[in-house]
């Protein structure tokens, strides 16, 4: 399905699942669900396949397979959403954390500063959960700032956030990506503006869905889940979610301390297998959202 979403790292992120036909893995990231046809391809009549996604959209291009099951929520709920499917173990669990091409190019999600719209940003429209307008309204300058300079880790974020706070104080609301556009035009870099404009973006996207969280929830429910020799296979396109995988897969925790049992011994659940993948230069030049992608892969210890 690339006219939804054009699946990065396709052929390297499964493959460090190295998928036994009659196993049970896990796609945390349907999408377009090109990497999960990817791994139903490699499985056999006993496999099983278990695809989560939180946009209801997505999960309209699921295959009509009975090897396939559909979850749709977000995949902080890995663990417990798994259990229910009937499975307390699989072999492998793949992320790609990638925003949808699809997304990116519909002006009514709000996820693009290409197209005006509604400045929305939800993964997930049907559970009322705030959007980016919400984000951009409510928030105090110093919390503007601080998710500006977590997420977005942009420079001079409080100038940022004291501009948009000023703007919407004289001319009301900010509703629309035209708006937010507006709001922070005065302090956009010139010659860098599809750079901060992008930073701008990804922090309020990461702030509307709980990226970070989510991912922290769903990293340490997948060391739980996965069976001994079990795989991990995770995309990232951006420092904070690259920085918590490398993390998780070293240490086990998200800030990279390894814990240590009463005798002091070091439990590290997980062991990288080889070393983090870029997508090759072809791959960039026929999908150039694909540049900032990085791959990483860990095994499960017996």
């Amino acid at each position: 399905m690339s006219e939804y979403h054009d699946p990065v790292l396709l052929r390297e992120s499964v493959d460090m699942l190295n998928v036994r036909p009659d196993g049970v893995y896990v796609d945390v990231t349907f999408g377009g669900g090109g990497h999960s046809r990817e791994i139903l391809s490699r499985l056999g009549r006993k496999g099983r396949l278990v695809s989560f996604d939180q946009d209801a959209e997505a999960l309209a291009n699921a295959p009509d397979d009975k090897r396939l099951i559909l979850v749709h929520n977000n995949f902080r709920f890995l663990r417990g959403c798994v259990r229910a499917a009937g499975f307390d173990r699989v072999d492998g669990i793949l992320a790609d954390l990638g925003v949808s091409s699809h997304h990116f190019d519909t002006a009514e999600r709000g996820f693009s500063f290409r197209f005006d719209g509604p400045l929305d940003m939800r993964m997930n429209r049907t559970g009322g959960t705030r959007t980016a307008a919400d984000v951009v309204n409510t928030y105090e300058a110093e919390q503007l700032a601080t998710l500006l300079g977590r997420y977005g880790e942009l420079d001079k974020c409080f100038r940022v956030a004291n501009a948009i706070v000023r703007y919407r104080e004289a001319k009301g609301p900010v509703e629309t990506i035209g708006g937010l556009l507006a709001a922070t035009e005065n302090v956009t870099p010139k010659g860098g503006e599809s750079k901060f404009r992008a930073k701008l973006f990804q922090a309020l996207r990461i702030e509307v869905n709980g990226e970070m969280q989510a991912l922290e929830m769903m990293l340490a429910q997948a060391i739980r889940l996965l069976a001994p020799l079990g795989r991990l296979s995770v995309i990232t396109y951006h420092s904070l979610e690259d920085r918590m995988v490398k993390n998780f897969i070293r240490s086990g925790t998200p800030d990279g301390r390894v814990e240590k049992d009463f005798f002091g011994r070091a439990s590290v659940p997980l062991r990288a297998v080889g070393k983090a993948i870029l997508p090759a230069p072809e791959e960039v030049g026929r999908n150039p959202r694909a540049r900032s992608a990085k791959l990483r892969g860990a095994e499960k210890a017996e």
